[in-house]
């Protein structure tokens, strides 16, 4: 009897766990207005991720893009329109939160930046070549040899040809 407890206690466990991932997702109620649907959605993909950082919200299964999809459907159900929506967005979060932060002083270094790192990458690799270049001009141009060290070079060169 105790063994068949037991049993029954260890399959409802194993169950139970089973289970469980399915309650863990968490599936976003869409506007009952196809239209305001299909705008949130565009949002949706205008946005980052905070959590994921190189996913849209709509892309993201972290709870903040959740979250974040439901304020978006809030703004939207509320007759925001798509620019007063992002612009609430962006007025909590910054213009971090979009995916093509728009430009301006202070986002000029995330358009530059990525032009700045190549040039300077260029620049580098530039004066690396050119400091091994005249290393070896300079190595090729080297001063004449002395007397004595002819006269070596000679004699290794003439026992080189008797071999």
């Amino acid at each position: 009897m105790l063994m068949a407890l037991l049993r029954r206690l260890v399959f409802a466990f194993c169950l139970a766990s089973l289970i469980t991932p399915a309650w863990a997702v968490a599936v976003d109620t869409p506007l009952a207005d196809p239209v305001l649907e299909a705008r949130a959605r565009a949002i949706h993909k205008q946005l980052r991720c905070l959590v994921c950082q190189n996913q849209s919200i709509e892309d993201s299964n972290a709870g903040l893009a959740r979250d974040l999809r439901i304020l978006v459907r809030d703004r939207i159900a509320a007759g925001d329109s798509d620019k007063a929506a992002i612009g609430y967005i962006v007025e909590r979060y910054g213009d971090w939160v979009l995916l093509q932060p728009p430009m301006k002083g202070r986002t000029v270094l995330l358009w530059l930046g990525p032009l700045l790192f190549l040039l300077l990458a260029m620049g580098l690799i530039f004066l690396w070549y050119r400091r091994r270049s005249g290393s070896t001009a300079a190595a090729v141009a080297a001063a004449p040899l002395s007397a004595d060290e002819q006269a070596r070079l000679k004699a290794l060169l003439d026992d080189r040809e008797q071999t």
